[in-house]
């Protein structure tokens, strides 16, 4: 294993909030920094230096938990590099790993086995101007089963951020090859609205709520 290291925020064992893979049991990685200063960010702690591990101990931590799934994520995760070297040993050991990142930075080095969780940021977060768009060109390029390891997600906290989704997925055919989440930000939209909306328009797209806010203080740590 490599000897790199990492700086990590912190490494737990919950129930997957969010995507595709919400309700399973996950080990979670959250790699601190991140820098780009999203209204609302959930995780702001992650933005401090961390604990720097090596990659073999990391490793060694997340395995004790024998969980079906592994998620790599932030702050964003791939700010530092050595992540790669971290995602791709986990996927040497037979692991079924996810990266949730912020969209802000190119998943192009990510290993092509993980399963890629990039989350479109809208209006409301104050950085919709900092979408990487070459990540939407990667997932509408790759081809299958490569193109099944990307999803989109997408935090809406207001009607405007709403319209704002629809139009990209609609200008990119997104709905029609890719899993794509729609969630509301937690406190801040009323589900039912989100809901009405999506079946108002018929859009092909999965609505999801932060489950692990639901079943914990959406304030706590470690979840």
């Amino acid at each position: 294993m490599s000897a790199e290291t990492l700086h990590i925020s912190e490494i737990f064992h919950s129930i997957q909030g969010e995507s595709s893979f919400a309700g399973w049991p996950c080990a979670f990685i959250r790699l601190a920094g991140c820098g780009h200063g999203c209204i609302g960010c959930d995780s702001a702690y992650a933005e401090r230096d961390g604990v720097a591990l090596k990659v073999e101990k990391i490793i060694q931590r997340t395995l004790a938990f024998q969980a079906p799934f592994i998620e790599v994520t932030g702050g964003e995760p791939l700010l530092q590099p050595a992540v790669h070297s971290l995602m791709r040993q986990l996927c040497d050991l037979d692991q079924k790993v996810l990266l949730e990142t912020g969209g802000f930075l190119s998943v192009a080095r990510v290993d092509r086995r993980v399963h890629k969780i990039i989350d479109l940021k809208p209006p409301s977060s104050g950085v919709c101007d900092q979408n990487n768009p070459e990540n939407i060109e990667l997932a509408l390029a790759a081809e299958p089963p490569c193109r099944h390891t990307f999803e989109f997600k997408i935090v809406i906290a207001n009607k405007e951020d709403y319209e704002w989704a629809t139009s990209l997925l609609h200008k990119h055919q997104l709905t029609t090859s890719f899993t794509v989440m729609m969630g509301v930000a937690f406190g801040q939209l009323d589900p039912a609205e989100l809901a009405e909306w999506m079946l108002h328009d018929r859009i092909r797209a999965r609505m999801q709520l932060q489950l692990h806010k639901y079943i914990w203080d959406p304030a706590l740590r470690g979840v």
